[in-house]
């Protein structure tokens, strides 16, 4: 059943003079309180889940990888004493676990080797010998496909002693694997975890296997994690020292910066819990500090390393400041609810009815960007609200039929940058593109109006090769397609675009199969040039048409027609030529003066896209040396060349042309002002 909205109102303004004010007070009252402390407990728990993870894994790939080369050890696949063995099992577990810093072996006489991830560029390996502690360090850096080459080698004094370190003394002695901290390495002081195990062989000591993760790891994970706007997670110890602090610069080479600005607060936090906070019991201890005047709320959650705590700090005016304004805007509210019921409830029912006016609103918002495809009906109880909505929708079906007439993408982006169907236009680097039917006059004069389907057939297939590669179809003119590269959208590859859709085109009409009146294949030709163009709405106040202007268009819709001089399919301009650069395959046709133009310009075949290309150019180059032999007025040996490319390519028209126009210099020479260039007497 539909009621109409007066009914509705009237309706809800005696339903809400029954409502207890007192009520809806308290409820809300409680529901923030629990929202507030809700939110704090919700990021908190997602930080310490995501921490707690990946900890678990550090730890599972630390031990993976100590179980890997333990095994390989004990079970001698290679001996510890074998260096080339032994630098190549190092290298594939620092390889094969990211998060692995150090892979070590230190025998019982104080003897040490090591591999060392240096950040994500290279590696080191690392050798102290016993007794006159030399320290050799081998230098690598990647060279690609996992491939690794000698960078440099040194060798240096040191007086680092691995026998002095507590988790090679506490595996000599317990024998059995465990995790322990160090900050004393080789080449330098870094905090970080070590998991350490002895090696036995044949029920005898033969050293410690350890794999050390410096904690900077953990580091730059903890500045991946999104932590609310503005709020930050922290590894501290008991005495509130740092172990890892949000830093995505922090690696085995660039040190830990504590310079997160809510660094000092999580040191405040964990110092100020005194003996309320026990890490060691697994309860989360939540904390308020106050600094310089604002106020954190703070939770201090113990993890798995023994004295090691997650704090996580959270500024209270980031969630719980809206919340808090939230309730004391409510507290008014309700009380100005309490004196006026009755104008509640008519606020209310507004608001009911006011929902789906608003969907209705977001689908006249889409007919407006001309979103047609997003419009939807939205069915209504409400007879009024359900009417407008269908009305909307019979408009966006309507306006739909007319995006075969205009282009979409060119109405969304005028309404999105507000410039609507002015007069007006710029002038920027476009490319331009005229497509035509070779023969199509004497074609549509056969067929008549047999000719419909064929050209639909022809639109059909060019249109879906220029809008696939990002062009904007101007217009149709008869037989002929006008499209355009680098507007509305700017483009800066719209020369390489532009010869792709021409190449694209090219093929999809040898596969479209189109035969004329004949049974003869249907031919294209296609002029392709670049340069500044002037874009915009064109025409009168009545009519506006998106187009494009300029010599540069004039100039492509010329090269369209030359094809028919030199039977070539594909001509693009010069400038066409130097934008592409060497991602098109090309063959210098002439130097030709277009109609209507006085000076010259390189014309230029297209044959393909560089990374496609797989025809032989030896023909090319010998087109191109009979060019060059046609401009130094060698029209002998022009002919010769042209005659190779006759031999390669039995059909090859632009060799022909050339061909004639030699042997008419021959005859008859021109005059000594003559610079080789072909004058254009038609269009």
């Amino acid at each position: 059943m539909r009621i109409g909205i007066r009914s509705a109102i009237s309706a809800l303004v005696l339903t809400s003079i029954v409502v207890s004010a007192v009520g809806v007070h308290l409820l809300w009252w409680r529901t923030a309180q629990q929202v507030s402390q809700t939110l704090a407990d919700t990021i908190n728990d997602q930080i310490v889940s995501a921490v707690g993870d990946e900890l678990q894994s550090i730890t599972t790939e630390a031990r993976s990888s100590l179980t890997a080369v333990r095994t390989l050890l004990i079970e001698k696949v290679f001996d510890s004493r074998d260096a080339k063995k032994r630098e190549f099992v190092f290298l594939s577990q620092l390889q094969s676990q990211p998060t692995i810093s150090w892979v070590a072996f230190a025998w019982p006489d104080g003897s040490f080797f090591a591999g060392h991830k240096l950040g994500d560029s290279g590696l080191e390996m690392l050798e102290i010998t016993m007794p006159d502690r030399k320290l050799r360090i081998d230098q690598y850096e990647f060279a690609g496909n996992n491939d690794i080459r000698l960078k440099s080698r040194r060798v240096e004094d040191t007086k680092y002693s691995v026998t002095d370190l507590e988790w090679f003394r506490e595996a000599m002695q317990s024998g059995d694997e465990h995790w322990s901290t160090l900050t004393t390495h080789p080449t330098s002081e870094r905090l970080a975890a070590v998991f350490a195990a002895p090696i036995d062989i044949d029920q005898k000591r033969a050293g410690v296997l350890a794999v050390i993760i410096e904690l900077t790891r953990v580091s730059n994970f903890l500045s991946q994690l999104t932590v609310g706007k503005s709020a930050g997670a922290f590894l501290l110890d008991r005495d509130g020292g740092v172990i890892a602090s949000p830093d995505a610069d922090a690696d085995e080479l660039n040190a830990l910066k504590t310079n997160h600005p809510l660094f000092p607060v999580a040191v405040d936090a964990m110092r100020q819990s005194g003996s309320a906070y026990d890490p060691g019991s697994g309860e989360a201890f939540h904390s308020q500090v106050t600094r310089e005047g604002k106020a954190y709320q703070a939770v201090l959650t113990p993890i798995s390393f023994p004295g090691w705590s997650l704090v996580t700090v959270v500024p209270e005016s980031e969630f719980l400041g809206p919340v808090q304004m939230t309730i004391r805007k409510l507290l008014v509210g309700l009380a100005v609810l309490i004196v006026f019921a009755g104008l509640l409830s008519a606020w209310l029912a507004q608001r009911l009815i006011a929902a789906p006016l608003i969907k209705v609103m977001g689908e006249i918002r889409h007919v407006e960007r001309f979103d047609l495809d997003k419009v939807e009906r939205h069915p209504s109880r409400l007879t009024e609200i359900e009417n407008l909505s269908g009305a909307i929708g019979d408009m966006a079906q309507g306006l739909a039929a007319f995006r075969k007439y205009i282009p979409a993408d060119l109405v969304k982006r005028l309404v999105s940058d507000g410039t609507g169907a002015r007069l007006g236009g710029a002038v920027r680097p476009m490319s331009v593109m005229f497509i035509d039917l070779a023969g199509f006059t004497g074609m549509s004069e056969r067929l008549g109006d047999r000719i419909i389907p064929l050209l639909s057939r022809y639109f059909d297939s060019v249109s879906a090769q220029v809008q696939s590669h990002g062009g904007t179809i101007d217009k149709f003119i008869g037989d002929a397609v006008m499209a355009f590269w680098g507007a509305p959208a700017a483009n800066p590859d719209h020369a390489v675009d532009c010869c792709r859709a021409a190449l694209a085109c090219q093929c999809a009409m040898a596969e479209a199969g189109l035969v004329d009146d004949n049974g003869q294949p249907v031919r294209i030709r296609i002029g392709v040039n670049s340069g500044d163009m002037l874009v915009g709405n064109i025409g009168s106040e009545v009519r506006l048409n998106y187009t494009v202007i300029g010599d540069a268009v004039n100039i492509a819709s010329r090269l369209e027609s030359t094809n028919k001089v030199y039977g070539s399919t594909i001509i693009i301009g010069p400038e066409t030529r130097r934008l592409a650069g060497d991602r098109i395959v090309v063959r210098e046709l002439d130097r030709l003066a277009v109609y209507g133009r006085a000076g010259g310009l390189q014309i230029y075949e297209l044959l393909g896209m560089s990374d496609e290309f797989t025809g032989a150019q030896d023909w090319v180059k010998s087109y191109e040396a009979g060019l060059t032999a046609w401009r130094a007025r060698d029209f002998a040996a022009a002919i010769g060349a042209f005659e190779k490319v006759m031999d390669i390519r039995k059909d090859d028209t632009a060799s022909s042309v050339m061909i004639e126009r030699c042997k008419q210099q021959l005859q008859n020479p021109t005059s000594d002002d003559w610079d080789g260039t072909t004058i254009a007497r038609t269009k």
